[in-house]
């Protein structure tokens, strides 16, 4: 009798890590796959899918503009409800720290089904930083029966906790395996600007920033540091994909304004950011994913935030907390881009998130230990 897994997304994020797994999936034999995407966003989740060619059998389709946390929470919590009572799986699978990975898990355990939390145990240390990301995780651990750890230190932090070490299972990261899948040496962008830029030669910073604990003064810092770094050197510029949070593009607009060294361009697809990634200089970014990412490509990342759940990459040497005061941002920048010492330690630095094979672990583990 094959075992019954609900895969359960509603971003961009969430489906790039889960694609991989669903592609193992759908090669066993003893698992019938049952997809559910709340879309919890809309356009940026309908690129992952399409991208790796999935076909989701549920789409709850919860996006509205604007929508606050209660009602995502919400409306994803009846869509789920109906849906895992007509399947009934064996265990469902949720990833990560948004919203709908914790309405998944409690809709999951309201019905007494089996619940696999991937990317499990990352902890800032700070219940608001990540906002609400961090609960998110905590919670959705509380009701998990299998943790998947993509490190050692994740499944530390889950001991620290409380959680049985027979339910804990350190993976690697499924961020590194879809990488496989995305970046090509021969791409080539739909922007024009993109492939006009001449990457040999000109150092790009790719910058991303979106963190609602950002949003205001700490983002004004990021972004006034980013653009006047990016004066200093004739050979620098800087690419950024603007989030479509009108409140990060208002800052944006403002301060960057009149900087031609400067790229605004939309958000990009996985795919062409991915090998953008590829191609830039260094990564500047408040985002999660990307600290575990740009390692994999040789990218050193400066971290611009208070607190990060991923300090493995700063152990390791591949990613630098910074901060977001503006002459830490510029201080760190200047470092990189002045001595070729300090960002080769960076650059050659080994990424602790793990060798592209997470998915096959977590399907084999699935497969042992659920029935």
């Amino acid at each position: 009798m094959k075992i019954k897994v609900m895969t359960v997304f509603g971003t961009r994020p969430e489906g790039i890590k889960m694609a991989p797994i669903i592609k193992v999936m759908e090669k066993v034999d003893e698992i019938e796959n049952v997809i559910c995407v709340t879309a919890q966003h809309r356009e940026m989740l309908d690129q992952v899918l399409n991208l790796f060619k999935i076909e989701p059998h549920y789409d709850l389709n919860i996006f509205k503009p604007g929508q606050t946390l209660t009602e995502i929470t919400v409306r994803a919590l009846q869509g789920l409800e109906a849906v895992i009572e007509k399947e009934r799986p064996d265990i469902l699978l949720v990833q990560g720290d948004t919203t709908t990975v914790f309405s998944g898990a409690l809709a999951a355990f309201y019905q007494r089904v089996k619940i696999g939390h991937v990317e499990a145990g990352l902890r800032s240390g700070n219940l608001y930083s990540p906002y609400p990301e961090e609960a998110n995780r905590k919670l959705t651990g509380i009701l998990a029966d299998f943790h998947f750890a993509p490190t050692q230190t994740n499944k530390d932090n889950l001991l620290k906790e409380g959680y049985p070490e027979e339910k804990i299972f350190i993976t690697g990261n499924t961020v590194i395996d879809a990488l496989k899948y995305a970046v090509k040496e021969d791409f080539m962008f739909n922007d024009p600007l993109l492939n006009s830029i001449d990457y040999g030669r000109e150092r790009v910073i790719l910058l991303t920033s979106h963190r609602r604990e950002n949003i205001g003064r700490p983002m004004e810092n990021i972004f006034a540091a980013v653009g006047d770094i990016a004066k200093k050197y004739d050979n620098v510029s800087v690419v950024f994909p603007i989030h479509l949070n009108p409140k990060v593009r208002e800052i944006a607009r403002r301060v960057f304004e009149n900087n031609r060294k400067v790229h605004l361009i939309e958000p990009l697809d996985y795919e062409p950011f991915t090998n953008l990634m590829a191609k830039c200089h260094l990564v500047v970014t408040d985002s999660g994913g990307l600290q575990e990412e740009a390692p994999s490509l040789g990218k050193p990342v400066l971290v611009v935030r208070e607190e990060t759940e991923r300090p493995e990459g700063i152990e390791a040497g591949t990613a630098r907390l910074v901060g977001t005061r503006y002459e830490d941002i510029y201080s760190s920048l200047d470092l990189l881009l002045s001595n070729d010492e300090e960002y080769n330690k960076m650059a050659n630095a080994v990424n602790p998130y793990g060798d592209g094979r997470a998915s096959e672990r977590i399907v084999d583990i699935i497969l042992k230990h659920v029935r």
